[in-house]
Formats: structure tokens, C-alpha cells, sequence
């Protein structure tokens, strides 16, 4: 019989300021609200906000877990994860952003292959730089997140990624529009004629996001709120997973 692995989706973007780490953090509650067993990988390595968000305090991270490694000290994985609730464990980006470049890209690609048989899910946020990192990353994703707006340095970057990908022969992703962080009204019409391209999801501007600061600041997911579930994200957010998961 085969062992079950876990399902890898990344959420990124291909600019800054699109949403994806609340989105990330949405997708997280979620998901525990599912009882599915969760953990957010923070792969945004030089500005990671997943435990900041969550008010985490954390001793470990991603750079000591790989150090360790590197340096033939680790014992167990668990180690370094930081548990937020039942359904929810998080391994933190790197405190130290100096540390970054000192990260080699094969062990990211052994800690995922790792945490594959120890959760359901594996749900990294990571950013949009095209590196040695997050090429593993993409190539350990069972589907891929793109949170993009109507802004139009992030249309055309996302229309240049989508040419890639359609070269590369690339199909595992998926894309979301966030009307709440979009600056530029344009149409969805107009944004799926730019990009030649649906858009598989939209978040609308009127949503939950009038609360996601005053969540953060008190170290809360938002999904996990139970007044919150029947709100119109939370609807869109549920099926894109609901259809991942499938």
C-alpha cells in the first residue's frame, strides 16, 4: 500500500503587496476548520510574516533547521516547528535575513520531502524572486497560487510569467485576483483580455479585510472566527481548496 503524502500547494505572487500571506493564513484556518493537519512553511525568506502574524514566539526557524542539517545536528524535524493550534504547525522564515544566502536549495527540497509524510497539507507562502529556492519549491507543489490585482506592473509580470509557464509546458497553478488590494479599476474583462487568460478566482474588494488588521494584531487567523464563515471569501477560499484537495 502506498503512504500518503501530503498535498503541497505554494501561494505567491509576482509582485509585492498582492495579499498572498493573509491569503496563506486564510487558506491555514480553513483548512484546520476542516480538522485537515496543516503547516504553513514560510518560504518568503527575506520578509517572512507568517509568525509575526500570528504573534508566534519562535527560537527556531528555517535557517537553523538547515543549518543544523548542513552541520549533521539535527535530530527531528518536530524540533523546529512551532505549533499555533491542533490542526495548524508553522516553521518559520529565517529571523535573521543576513542568513538567507547561507540556505542551499537541496536541503529545502529534503525538508519538504520530509514534511510530506508527517501532515495532509503543506501550505507555503513564498515570494515572487525566481531563485534556486523557489524552483524547488514549485517543483515539490502539487499547485501553485498566484494572488495578483489589477495593478499594472503586476498584470504585466503576471502575462510574462504565464508565458513562461506556457513554454515550460507548466499547468499546476492557479489564479486569484484580489480585488481588495487592486489600486487600477479595471474590468475582470479587461484583466483576462491582458492577460489572455481566466481568472480562475476572485476575492472581492467588500470582504473580511476591514478585520485582517485587527486580527493580526492580536495573533488570530481570520477563517478561524466563527462569524466569519459564511463570508464571501471564505465561500471562494473554501472552494479553491475544496477543489485542490479533491
Amino acid at each position: 500500500m502506498a503512504i500518503k503524502q501530503a498535498k503541497v500547494i505554494t501561494v505567491t505572487s509576482v509582485k509585492g503587496g498582492t495579499g498572498k500571506s493573509t491569503t496563506t493564513l486564510a487558506l491555514a484556518g480553513i483548512l484546520a476548520n476542516k480538522k485537515i493537519k496543516t503547516i504553513i512553511v514560510d518560504m518568503d525568506l527575506q520578509a517572512g510574516v507568517i509568525a509575526a502574524s500570528l504573534n508566534l514566539k519562535n527560537q527556531k526557524d528555517l535557517y537553523t533547521l538547515v543549518n543544523d542539517y548542513m552541520n549533521h545536528n539535527l535530530k527531528e524535524v518536530d524540533d523546529y516547528i512551532t505549533k499555533y493550534n491542533d490542526y495548524i504547525d508553522v516553521l518559520p522564515a529565517p529571523k535573521d535575513p543576513r542568513s538567507v544566502g547561507k540556505i542551499n536549495s537541496q536541503y529545502i527540497d529534503i525538508i519538504l520531502k520530509k514534511l510530506k509524510y508527517k501532515y495532509d497539507v503543506i501550505l507555503i507562502d513564498t515570494n515572487h524572486i525566481i531563485d534556486n529556492i523557489n524552483i524547488v519549491t514549485f517543483d515539490n507543489s502539487d499547485e501553485i497560487i498566484y494572488i495578483i490585482t489589477s495593478d499594472l506592473m503586476d498584470l504585466k509580470n503576471m502575462k510574462t510569467m504565464l508565458s513562461i509557464y506556457k513554454d515550460m509546458n507548466v499547468t499546476k497553478y492557479t489564479i486569484v485576483l484580489n480585488e481588495a488590494l487592486s489600486k487600477d479599476h479595471l474590468s475582470t474583462y479587461e484583466i483576462k483580455t491582458f492577460l489572455n487568460k481566466e481568472i480562475s478566482y476572485i476575492l472581492p474588494a467588500t470582504s473580511y479585510t476591514k478585520n485582517v488588521k485587527k486580527m493580526i494584531m492580536e495573533g488570530k487567523i481570520i477563517t478561524l472566527e466563527k462569524n466569519n464563515k459564511k463570508d464571501k471569501t471564505v465561500i471562494i477560499l473554501t472552494e479553491l481548496l475544496d477543489k485542490l484537495l479533491k
